[in-house]
C-alpha cells in the first residue's frame, strides 16, 4: 500500500511538536486520528518511529532520516495550500498596471499602496509611460490594466471613458490670482507653459484663445504635466494642467483657478478584450474606477 500524505503530515507534526496532542492541535484533527495515522505509517515502514520518554515522543534514528525527506514535501504542500488560500482571499497574485505620467506621481502610488495594505504577498508591477505605449503594453498582455489619454489606437480594449476638466496653474502670489475664474481676455500677453502642439490641451487652449480673438503667448513647450508645473513654480508662466498634477503635488508654490471656456481632457481605463482579468486585477479595477469618478465630468461604461 503506498504512503498517504496525511500519514506523513501527522508524522511531521509529531516530530515538530513532540506530542500527539500538539500534532492534533496543529493539524486540526483528533488525537486518536493522529495515533491511528502514526500506527499505519509504522506498519507500512516496518520500523519503530518514536520512543516515548516522559510523555514526549522522541524520533528514532530511522525517523530522523525519514523526517528530512518528508519535511520538504510537507512544507512544499503547505506553501501551495497557503498560496491557494491567499488567491481565494485575493491576498496574493500579481497586480499589473500601467498609466500615463500625470496620474502616476501621486494618485496611483497612493491607491496601489492602499490596495496592497492587506495583501502582503501580492507582487506589483507598475509603470508610467506615454499613452500610446500604455496601450501597446495592455494590448501585448504585459499589463492587465492601463490608464491613458485618448485617442485609443486599437480596437483591442474594453474601455471606461472619462472626461476631466483641467485648471489653470499660476505661480504663488500671481496678480491674476485675485480672480475666481480666468479667461483668455484676462490672460492676454501672459506667457504659457504648454504641451506639444499635438496634445489635446494645446489644441483646445489655442482654439479658446482664437475664438476669443486674443493672442496666445506660448513660452515653454514641455512633455509632462509635472515638468510644466515646475516651470510655473519658477515663475516662467501659467499652464493648463490636469487635476492629478495639481491635487497630488505636495510642494506648493502655485495656485490654481478654473479656466473658461473649460479645457477638457479625454482619458480611458483600458483592459484587453482577448484576456480575462485576474481576480486581483478585477478587484483593483473596481477600486480604481470608484476613485476616478469624482474627477470625471463625463463617464462612459465599457464598450
Amino acid at each position: 500500500m503506498p504512503l498517504r500524505f496525511r500519514q506523513l503530515q501527522a508524522f511531521h507534526a509529531i516530530v515538530e511538536t513532540g506530542t500527539v496532542t500538539g500534532a492534533a492541535e496543529q493539524l486540526g484533527i483528533s488525537q486518536p486520528g493522529i495515533s491511528n495515522l502514526l500506527a499505519q505509517l509504522e506498519r507500512q515502514t516496518r520500523f519503530k518511529l518514536f520512543d516515548r520518554t516522559k510523555g514526549r515522543l522522541i524520533p528514532t534514528p530511522e525517523a530522523g532520516v525519514l523526517f528530512r525527506e518528508v519535511d520538504t514535501v510537507v512544507r512544499g504542500l503547505d506553501h501551495v495550500s497557503q498560496a491557494m488560500t491567499d488567491l481565494q482571499n485575493k491576498q496574493a497574485g500579481q497586480l499589473q498596471v500601467a498609466s500615463q505620467h500625470s496620474i502616476s506621481f501621486g494618485f496611483m502610488p497612493k491607491l496601489i499602496a492602499r490596495f496592497a495594505k492587506d495583501r502582503p504577498d501580492m507582487s506589483i508591477s507598475f509603470q508610467s509611460q506615454y499613452s500610446t505605449k500604455v496601450q501597446e503594453w495592455v494590448r501585448a498582455g504585459l499589463f492587465e490594466i492601463g490608464i491613458c489619454e485618448l485617442p485609443l489606437l486599437h480596437e483591442a480594449f474594453h474601455e471606461h471613458l472619462l472626461t476631466l476638466e483641467t485648471r489653470l496653474a499660476l505661480p504663488a502670489g500671481h496678480p491674476l490670482g485675485r480672480h475666481a475664474v480666468l479667461t483668455p481676455e484676462l490672460l492676454d500677453n501672459v506667457p504659457f507653459i504648454v504641451m506639444g502642439p499635438d496634445h489635446m490641451t494645446h489644441r483646445r487652449t489655442r482654439e479658446a484663445f482664437h475664438r476669443a480673438g486674443v493672442p496666445w503667448r506660448t513660452r515653454v513647450h514641455s512633455h509632462l504635466f509635472k515638468n510644466m508645473l515646475s516651470f510655473v513654480k519658477e515663475g516662467m508662466g501659467v499652464s493648463i494642467l490636469d487635476p492629478f498634477a495639481l491635487d497630488f503635488d505636495a510642494e506648493g508654490g502655485f495656485i490654481s483657478r478654473p479656466f473658461r471656456p473649460a479645457i477638457m481632457m479625454d482619458m480611458a481605463v483600458i483592459t484587453s478584450r482577448s484576456r480575462p482579468l485576474s481576480a486581483v486585477g478585477q478587484e483593483f479595477l473596481d477600486l480604481l474606477l470608484q476613485e476616478l469618478r469624482p474627477y470625471a465630468s463625463d463617464w462612459h461604461t465599457p464598450s
